[in-house]
């Protein structure tokens, strides 16, 4: 059973989430042979504030 735990920056919509969890969910399901109720998706929204990237932080001014 797979866990998949993507992390985003905050602000995406429920109705993208719920799209890529059926992208990400088809996907396994082609590819690994098994059935879509084995696979989990797990969402955390991460402000940019407390994600960087080469020792920036994304909510610096660029």
């Amino acid at each position: 059973m797979p866990i998949i735990h993507v992390q985003l920056f905050e602000g995406r919509s429920i109705d993208q989430k719920r799209a890529y969890a059926k992208a990400l969910t088809d996907a396994s399901v082609q590819v690994l042979g098994i059935d879509p109720g084995a696979v989990d998706v797990i969402f955390s929204d991460v402000k940019k504030s407390d994600w960087a990237t080469g020792g920036v932080l994304w909510s610096d001014p660029k």
